[in-house]
């Protein structure tokens, strides 16, 4: 909602009262959502330019230079609030609007991956949100032929009554053929294509910017979209082959504050007039601030000459998609709607997408680490409780949802990154970050999630090409949590640079807090990767492997997994290293006797068992630490003879094989036989499916 001081700026520029379309179209570009009022000056501080990045922040897409043929585009975004209000479309819906963010650069878009962040399992609430945005993902990624090839999940009762959704798209287009969301000339169209315009989420932009309230499922739900993927699929043949005419001046996908936003936005450098009454309709009687602010699904917006308009009509009506001529670009700085030839929003264009006025909020650091208290109970049944955690174990009830062979790139989906085959050469996704940890140590732990994403990328020998992020934060109005977010942004920055990878692109969703459950969420910065590599067939490593432990570890159990089974509290880890990326990276590429692994949620204990066989290890040190810390810049190498493997710095700790784990330490013994292993992997499928 505006603000007392927004609105005295308003009727102060205009010089008068607002009309009603002209109060909506602030509401919503005004909103944090799309104007990014309270993160803007932090938002300027990650690093964006590289030698790769042919297109930084501000687009529907970034465009990174894969190689001379090919070149990336490549979005994030959220859909948190739908998501909770109606799940199912929630998530079809936010897949649906970060395809066409892609598709609206030109590209044609060939992966997603899904970050995911959820309330426990045990209510039942969160079991169904989890259930139905799954579904919602895999439904409509499947429906319009974009596979799923990677995901993050987390749990934690700071999701349940807001839990988390957010979207990474990647697309292909030629490095000299992609297309821009900003009009090139006066005169030129404004052409409205795919469905039709209905009332379905209508604020959603300005809804996106609030907390939730106790009745938010019923009070919300006009404001979340309803997806066609049969429509959306129609939608991106037909923009490509548009964008193939070389007749495409600019485009932009209808997303956040609908015709207003995209119109708005995409008219800036110039002016732009919009004849509301041409809008192609679903429903009658529609209202011009329904027409103008309904975020209605599977619409695109081009600039063309206006004697390419027949043929943009021509293209559509192939693809079987409705079109309009809903506007000009015009030189006047204005931003223009008439209604059956009447006037009903007459705004200053930068005014209106320029100038929110930024939110300046309080910080206040805190500390929330507590003692560390050794977990009483048997060794054996901690590890069970590791591995059961839905974080740790096998995510096979998710992964048998998405199709992930759909245009047959896909190489690989290891436990550490999906590979994509790409011009003969390897495109590596990762995506995620640790929330816990990054609640105890929000500039080290957003560090960490950049180094973590960067050690999987290294585990299939890929270099880091560019990040994505989505900022997801509860209410900055609370100190602590603007300090939070402030943390974390210079920590994603710091991460950034000193791996010498550009940031391009990203969302930021605050105001992620529940009155209903008394709950805000953790601070995550999710962040979403992409790495480049040569094409590596994947190695297993087999019976009498060779295991070693590549990093020191240190007592490290704040946040981590067994922190989150057993209430051990405990130090969260400092800021890792990042040392031994090259050196891993390198090792992986120049040989097929090694296979690697980077230590992450579960530590050690889930690292050997994602090997997928017995083993037996010597470790030197307390089994407590060895197994369960989670420091990061580690890896478990296996290799397949004993002299050391290309030259890393590897502590040889045991031996992959027999039908059991057994793990020696400190004078204790740990051993899991298969069926106790398995039976724990299988927790999440198995709670999932009753």
């Amino acid at each position: 909602m505006l603000t007392a001081r927004d609105l005295d700026l308003i009727r102060k520029t205009l010089r008068r009262e607002p009309t009603d379309v002209e109060i909506a179209c602030f509401e919503n570009l005004w909103s944090e959502h799309c104007s990014y009022r309270s993160t803007r000056a932090l938002l300027k501080t990650l690093p964006t330019t590289g030698p790769d990045v042919i297109l930084g922040p501000g687009d529907d897409a970034a465009i990174v230079r894969f190689n001379d043929r090919t070149a990336l585009a490549v979005s994030m975004e959220s859909h948190n609030h739908p998501s909770y209000v109606d799940p199912h479309d929630g998530a079809a819906t936010g897949v649906g609007g970060i395809v066409r963010d892609v598709l609206s650069m030109g590209a044609r878009p060939i992966a997603l991956m899904d970050p995911l962040y959820f309330g426990p399992l045990e209510k039942e609430k969160n079991r169904y949100l989890f259930e139905h945005v799954v579904a919602g993902i895999g439904g409509y990624g499947n429906c319009i032929g974009v596979p799923v090839v990677r995901g993050d999940l987390c749990f934690d009762d700071g999701y349940s009554g807001n839990p988390l959704v957010n979207v990474v798209c990647i697309g292909t287009v030629e490095p000299d053929r992609f297309l821009t969301a900003r009009v090139k000339r006066p005169g030129s169209r404004l052409f409205l294509v795919g469905s039709s315009t209905g009332r379905d989420g209508l604020g959603g932009a300005s809804f996106a910017s609030r907390d939730l309230s106790e009745d938010a499922e019923a009070q919300d739900r006009p404001s979340v979209q309803i997806g066609d993927p049969f429509t959306e699929k129609l939608l991106i043949e037909a923009v490509l082959e548009m964008a193939r005419t070389g007749k495409v001046l600019s485009c932009r996908d209808l997303g956040a504050a609908g015709l207003a936003g995209a119109s708005s936005e995409m008219c800036s450098t110039f002016g732009g007039h919009i004849w509301a009454d041409r809008v192609h309709l679903r429903e009658r009687d529609m209202h011009p601030v329904e027409i103008m602010l309904a975020e209605s699904q599977e619409r695109m917006l081009l600039e063309v000459d206006s004697k390419d308009v027949p043929l943009m009509g021509q293209i559509a009506e192939k693809y079987d998609l409705a079109w309009s001529e809903i506007g000009e670009v015009i030189s006047e700085p204005v931003y223009r709607v008439t209604f059956y030839g009447r006037i009903v929003c007459d705004i200053p264009i930068d005014f209106l997408v320029s100038a929110a006025p930024p939110c300046t909020w309080e910080t206040r650091p805190y500390d929330a680490t507590t003692p560390f208290s050794r977990p009483g109970g048997d060794l054996a049944d901690l590890a069970r409780k590791v591995l059961s955690f839905p974080e740790v174990a096998h995510k096979d009830w998710v992964f048998e949802q998405y199709d992930h062979d759909v245009q047959l790139r896909t190489v690989s989906l290891s436990p550490d990154a999906a590979v994509l085959r790409l011009d003969g050469e390897a495109l590596s996704l990762s995506c995620g970050c640790n929330p816990r940890h990054i609640f105890l140590r929000p500039y080290e732990g957003s560090a960490n999630a950049v180094l973590e994403n960067a050690a999987n990328i290294a585990c299939v020998g890929g270099s880091p090409l560019c990040i994505v992020n989505c900022l997801n934060f509860a209410s900055p109005v609370h100190p602590d949590i603007s300090w939070q977010l402030a943390e974390c942004v210079r920590g994603l920055g710091d991460a950034a640079r000193t791996l010498g990878t550009p940031v391009v692109g990203g969302n930021v969703s605050l105001y992620n807090e529940s009155d209903e459950h008394d709950t805000r969420i953790l601070p995550t910065p999710s962040i979403g990767m992409l790495g480049k590599g040569p094409l590596l067939p994947r190695v297993q490593p087999g019976e009498g492997w060779r295991l070693a432990l590549l990093g020191d570890t240190g007592a490290h159990f704040g946040g981590s997994v067994l922190d989150a089974v057993t209430g051990c509290g405990g130090e969260a880890p400092p800021l890792g290293s990042a040392r031994f990326l090259p050196l891993v990276r390198d090792c992986v590429r120049a040989t097929r006797d090694v296979a690697v692994t980077d230590l992450s949620q579960g530590g050690l204990l889930a690292a050997l068992v994602n090997f997928g066989h017995g083993c037996t290890v010597e470790l030197p040190t307390d089994l407590l630490t060895g197994l369960f810390s989670e420091t990061y810049g580690r890896f478990l190498v296996a290799f397949r003879k004993d002299e050391a493997v290309c030259g890393l710095p590897c502590r040889v700790i045991g031996t992959l094989g027999g039908d059991r784990l057994e793990v020696s330490g400190g004078g204790k013994t740990l051993v899991l036989d298969a069926d106790d292993i398995n039976e724990s992997l299988q927790s999440l499928s198995r709670c999932m499916r009753v």
